[in-house]
């Protein structure tokens, strides 16, 4: 007769799955929410943090593997949920942004490296993972997020708040809602400000994961008063590996860094053309820029995006690329890009809780 499996029996086979970002087990993490034992058959639930986790596969095939070598279990399975934790650490005075946990700035030193074009798409990736996801244009000179994502409204508001837009499921306010596509916006820094605080203080912003900010390009009054206004995970610097666009992003880097917003990890776009005929690879603006910049600098390198001619016609259109062709090489890279951005939230948020002393939520079993 087989023996049967205890709940201590299980739990400890679970402490050999490691989270790869975390770099602890699952167990002394949390993430093992229920335990159910009948008999010879073991389930669990594991609750990541967050839905993009790049590692989700490799944890439910090793916890499966681990459970199903403990003696006297027949059969095992794993339920495999998601909680997005939030890693915002508010300065003194300043307080939380109500329906979001994490804000992230998407910014680059100079203008033209298809920084919003990157903003867009992550926003859109994370959502096509199952993240509830909003994307605010603080782009105010050229606001072009509306453009990208196909919306052409008037904001509304519920008698208390400007009620966000919505496009292919992510949340979206934008400047460009409010005045012509060809008016000119002539702001002083004054009125910048005024204009993203309003934004985030008055916009219903409803249960958010991730707030997409697309940041204007360089070093300006919008990412001072960013940082001012609420508290901001990271920044993710978008750049082309040439050495123009390099020494900006430099810049960028080091204005995150005067602001206390730590730079989140270097995105490399336009990195390589994959012909479509031959599909050889020209590095037509360099090669390995991007990632030489992230290890110069000492921060994540968080992939390469190619020029892709759908990538243009997707943002022209209104029906952005990992929308139109999910399936696509160059949609796999910005998911890429979504999973490891996600992987740096939740390194903060686990940072900010180890840092509060927060505990760890009972294991259930039953």
């Amino acid at each position: 007769m087989s023996d049967t499996p205890t709940r201590d029996a299980v739990l400890n086979a679970l402490k050999a799955v490691i989270d790869p970002d975390l770099e602890r087990d699952i167990v002394s993490l949390g993430f093992v929410k229920d335990v159910a034992i009948s008999g010879g058959r073991v389930s669990a639930q594991i609750e990541l943090t967050t839905p993009a986790c790049p590692a989700h596969t490799q944890i439910s095939d090793q916890a499966l593997a681990a459970m199903r070598a403990v003696a006297g279990v027949a059969d095992a399975s794993v339920e495999m949920t998601a909680r997005v934790r939030s890693a915002s650490q508010p300065a003194k005075g300043q307080p939380p942004l109500p329906g979001v946990k994490n804000v992230i700035a998407v910014g680059a030193g100079k203008g033209g490296v298809g920084k919003t074009t990157v903003s867009v798409n992550l926003a859109l990736a994370l959502a096509k993972m199952g993240a509830r996801v909003g994307i605010l244009d603080g782009d105010i000179y050229g606001p072009n997020v509306p453009i990208m994502l196909g919306v052409s409204t008037q904001l509304t508001t519920d008698g208390k708040q400007i009620v966000p837009a919505e496009a292919h499921g992510v949340q979206v306010v934008s400047i460009g809602f409010l005045t012509k596509d060809d008016d000119a916006i002539i702001w002083r820094g004054p009125m910048l400000h005024g204009a993203i605080q309003q934004f985030f203080r008055e916009v219903a912003w409803k249960d958010l994961d991730y707030l997409i900010v697309d940041m204007p390009p360089g070093t300006g009054d919008v990412a001072l008063s960013l940082s001012q206004t609420v508290p901001v995970v990271g920044a993710i610097v978008v750049t082309t590996p040439q050495k123009v666009a390099l020494a900006d992003s430099r810049r960028a880097i080091k204005m995150y860094q005067k602001l206390n917003i730590p730079t989140m990890g270097v995105v490399e776009n336009m990195s390589f053309f994959d012909c479509p005929n031959c599909h050889h690879e020209s590095d037509i603006f360099g090669h390995g820029g991007g990632e030489a910049l992230a290890v110069e600098q000492q921060v994540p390198f968080l992939g390469r995006l190619p020029v892709y001619q759908p990538i243009r016609e997707g943002g022209d259109s209104g029906v952005p690329l990992v929308v139109s062709e999910p399936g696509s090489a160059a949609a796999r890279a910005f998911a890429h890009v979504a999973q490891r951005a996600a992987a740096q939230v939740s390194i903060a948020a686990h940072k900010a809780a180890e840092a509060n002393k927060g505990r760890i939520p009972l294991i259930q079993v039953r």
